[in-house]
């Protein structure tokens, strides 16, 4: 019956028995479990044991030795959105499982040796050491076309200024430099984005840059191993379909990544409500979407909470179902 509203219970995996101990106990919502047990004539133990199932999907609370049924609606936009978090969190782990099956089966799927009509190294090496402001220094020198720049992080390190005059000589010949940081960065370095903007880059910013990365023209692009914010060991790549690739990555970061009008001489600001939303949508605690925005975890709950009367929702996920109904997702 689909009017029947058991049947929402029904489809949340509850039997008959637990839908009709959930609307005897909806209409005493806030009494204690000692009274809610008198009043269903039941013992306080025996109550406890039989709501457990219906505590565990959220549509009932205990606490403080009290009864509490919130709206039915609001529980389950709840249970819904802790659904998919976990959804979220079990995709994220299946995709760092499968990152390990081509490493298994690589060796399976090498050609025999005499069906292979030439075999060559890849060029590029993978090293550590050396003065990494020589060797950025030779590269830029040597490769023509844009420079592109995955800077997590760049603004904290100490040969910043070097690098900012190596980006100086070479945008002075022609060249375009264009450069992702993480949204933090307008908050947590501004300074840092003003000079390399002052300089003539192009500057975005995205929810979170994961790893250091440079790629120069056609022929040179520098990750560290294994991706992420360590400088050594490093791979320089200069095979030409490899640094394509990375280029192409990230051409698609940059499509995603947002311009900052304040940079660029226009009169806008940065709108942090789409880099909010996505840390909302992807079930993030305020406390992680803090650390990734650079901003205090009182000026998150602020903002989520003014996003939600803007939205008018009243949960985080229907914050996030409603943004993507307006288009800002």
């Amino acid at each position: 019956m689909a009017g029947d509203p058991s049947s929402v219970l029904a489809a949340l995996g509850l039997d008959r028995t637990a839908e009709n101990l959930y609307f005897r106990l909806a209409p005493l919502s806030g009494h204690t479990v000692v009274g809610v047990a008198q009043l269903v004539q039941t013992e306080p133990d025996r109550l406890l044991r039989d709501v457990r199932p219906i505590v565990e999907r959220g549509l009932v609370v205990v606490a403080d030795e009290r009864i509490i049924v919130p709206p039915l609606a609001e529980a389950v936009s709840e249970l819904v959105l802790r659904e998919a978090r976990i959804a979220a969190t079990s995709a994220t782990r299946l995709a760092e499982l499968s990152s390990a099956v081509p490493h298994l089966v690589a060796a399976a799927t090498r050609p025999d040796r005499e069906d292979l009509a030439e075999v060559r190294p890849l060029d590029g090496e993978l090293s550590s050491g050396g003065n990494p402001i020589d060797l950025l220094q030779l590269m830029v020198r040597t490769s023509r076309g844009d420079m592109l720049w995955l800077r997590p992080d760049a603004w904290a390190m100490p040969r910043e200024s070097r690098i900012a005059e190596l980006l100086a000589e070479a945008m002075a010949t022609g060249r375009r430099s264009r450069a992702i940081y993480p949204v933090r960065a307008v908050t947590e370095a501004p300074e840092a984005l003003r000079t390399r903007a002052r300089l003539g880059e192009q500057v975005r910013v995205i929810s979170e840059v994961p790893t250091r990365m440079f790629v120069l023209g056609d022929s040179h692009a520098v990750l560290p191993e294994p991706l992420g914010f360590a400088d050594e060991p490093r791979v320089h790549i200069r095979q030409r379909s490899v640094v394509a690739a990375l280029t192409l990555w990230f051409e698609a970061l940059w499509l995603r990544a947002s311009p900052l009008p304040e940079l660029e001489g226009g009169a806008g600001h940065l709108d942090s409500r789409r880099f909010l939303l996505e840390q909302l949508m992807a079930g993030a605690t305020d406390e992680v979407i803090a650390r990734k925005l650079g901003i205090g975890l009182r000026t998150v709950r602020r903002r989520i909470a003014e996003l939600m009367v803007e939205l008018g929702v009243d949960t985080r996920f229907q914050a996030g179902v409603e943004a993507v109904r307006r288009g800002w997702l």
